[in-house]
């Protein structure tokens, strides 16, 4: 009995001990979720990468897929789930485009538009995407059939022999997914690498007047160069290969023989050359190919209000020099004219900007549709539209005259245009 009593009692502080024990622990393990928790969900917010975002004045949240929008401001990519505006900056996920109602075929026109493409290395594949479908539906829209994609390449200056990928040129991978979603949109996509004349000092320098200290090192360059281009063009089905546009100052050169049996090897569609009007129409075109394009802006001399018969009778004036009649084994690779006044005097001035006049980009228009179905042309695909513009909007007074996506009457003209019932050149093959 002596011994019973301590061992009651440390039986019962030993309890004791173990209670208080358990009372501790159950608000810690409590606890420690909900800090856990409130980390991973509030330190987001504070840094300003939460994948759920709230309109202000909305108690209905947003889940963004994905954002590269900076923390503290600045453009981004986002892509908002649970549609609506979302906050500056954030851009709705594309919707899949609407495919061509006729898709091209051989011997019918091919009515298109030229998609001037200056890549960022910023641009996300997600936003290559997103871009190409929101153009691919404005395409379709227009009654398109085919899209030409035209993007830069770079050059040293006038003398160099050498040309590269540079700053804005889309990379092989890019192209291949706007190649396949305008491919899976029904259009006939066409890939069209073009010098930039940055380097080359416009308008007195540019692609046409270049004067390579060894031509032959310049298109072991040019081949080198169009190699993955070629290979991404084959990857997704394009029909035709640009390899070469406006280089009047190379054209007769033997290299062609060699840069374009190279070409072929790797692609298997058309293998083109897109030539400036002046040399078209001044001689022969010493490339080649079996599909000639000429980028048309001959100038008519006529006033801002003439009337289109005049603008038609103009360009066939022009085409007549070089050849009366038809013309089925020829596309107008390049059509357009700025929105201004004094245009008609010389459609290819990209420099100069007057006083808009929409009038004159949406006559002129009419008036080279008009031209294409009486000589039985191939096709035309009018210059241009910016890939990364919204194809919707109004072009900004800063904005090229030459932009036509926005302005209301020219794309009546377009859709007018490529909606006729002109059955196109017949089934023989262009040049």
């Amino acid at each position: 009995m002596r011994n019973r009593e301590p061992l009651v009692k440390n039986e019962k502080n030993k309890n004791e001990k173990n209670e208080k024990t358990k009372r501790s622990k159950v608000p810690l393990l409590a606890i420690l979720p909900v800090t856990v928790t409130s980390l991973v969900l509030g330190l987001p917010f504070v840094i300003g990468d939460h994948p759920l975002r709230w309109r202000s004045g909305s108690l209905k949240p947003i889940l963004v897929l994905h954002d590269t929008t900076p923390a503290k401001g600045g453009g981004g990519d986002a892509v908002l789930a649970g549609g609506g505006g979302g906050a500056a900056g954030a851009e709705q996920p594309a919707l899949p485009a609407p495919k061509v109602d006729r898709p091209w075929k051989a011997g019918m026109p091919e009515w298109g538009v030229q998609l001037f493409w200056e890549d960022k290395k910023e641009h996300s594949d997600a936003y290559v995407e997103k871009k190409a479908r929101e153009q691919a539906a404005y395409l379709v829209g227009l009654k398109a059939n085919s899209v030409a994609v035209s993007f830069p390449f770079y050059t040293e200056g006038r003398t160099s022999t050498k040309l590269a990928a540079g700053r804005s040129t889309p990379t092989p991978e890019h192209l291949d997914t706007v190649l396949r979603i305008f491919h899976e949109a029904g259009l006939r996509t066409t890939v069209r690498p073009t010098l930039d004349e940055a380097a080359l000092v416009p308008p007195e320098g540019w692609r046409g007047n270049i004067k390579p200290t060894d031509k032959e090192a310049w298109f072991d360059s040019y081949e080198a160069l169009l190699g993955p281009y070629l290979d991404a063009a084959q990857r997704q089905q394009a029909a035709t290969f640009v390899i070469g546009t406006e280089l009047n100052s190379m054209e007769g050169h033997p290299g062609w023989k060699t840069l374009i049996a190279a070409a072929e090897k790797r692609f298997k569609g058309e293998v083109s050359y897109d030539a400036n009007w002046d040399n078209y129409v001044g001689g022969h075109i010493a490339v080649p190919v079996d599909r000639l394009g000429v980028d048309a802006y001959f100038p008519v001399k006529v006033a801002d209000d003439a009337p289109v018969d005049q603008l038609v009778d103009g360009w066939n004036t022009w085409l007549d020099k070089k050849s009366k009649g038809a013309l089925p084994r020829i596309v107008l690779a390049e059509a357009g004219i700025s929105a201004m006044e004094g245009a008609y005097h010389a459609p290819g001035d990209f420099y100069t900007k007057r006083k808009l006049n929409p009038a004159v980009q949406a006559n002129w228009y009419k008036a080279v549709c008009q031209v294409v179905r009486e000589r039985k042309m191939a096709g035309v695909y009018w210059w241009s539209v910016y890939f990364d513009s919204d194809p919707k909007a109004a072009p900004k007074e800063e904005e090229s005259r030459f932009n036509f996506a926005g302005r209301p009457g020219t794309e009546r003209e377009i859709r007018s245009c490529f909606g006729s019932d002109y059955a196109g050149p017949g089934p023989e093959p262009a040049p």
